[in-house]
């Protein structure tokens, strides 16, 4: 499984030219699920999301959690993270988990990080989605499975 965290200031998500979810402070989310992902790989990711500490105290440091800041969550699917370039001009998605796979298991990621007390806003799986962000740092974090458990 691999997550792009970006920290941002405002975040939205419109779907067929809607408006479908928005956030204000907190992380907007690119979820990409590989083959061989499972629950809990999905539950140790969410954990790993809700306990890292990347807001500013009164310090300027990083010390704070989203939960800390009183942040939202707008996590969209995201099977692109999973794109193999290294073939020719097209990238290939073959690792990336087929639907049937994916869509359960974005779903449990997201119960998963409201089952810690945050707020999570999605998108639609599989939909065709404009996505906006005010990226607050910037900071960017990229999350991967195989290189954190």
């Amino acid at each position: 499984m691999r997550v792009v965290l970006q920290r941002v200031t405002e975040a939205s998500v419109t779907i067929d030219g809607q408006l479908f979810n928005e956030i204000q402070q907190g992380y907007l989310l690119l979820v990409g699920i590989v083959d061989g992902d499972d629950r809990e790989i999905v539950g140790k990711m969410a954990a790993k999301v809700h306990d890292l500490r990347i807001f500013e105290d009164e310090n300027g440091k990083m010390n704070l959690s989203i939960e800390q800041i009183g942040g939202q969550v707008l996590s969209i699917s995201q099977f692109t993270l999973y794109a193999n370039c290294k073939k020719g001009r097209r990238p290939s998605f073959d690792q990336a988990a087929r639907p049937e796979i994916a869509s359960p298991l974005y779903d449990a990621f997201n119960d998963a990080l409201r089952q810690t007390g945050l707020v999570v806003k999605p998108g639609i799986f599989g939909a065709e989605m404009k996505v906006r962000l005010l990226n607050d740092g910037p900071v960017t974090l990229i999350l991967d499975s195989n290189e954190l458990f």
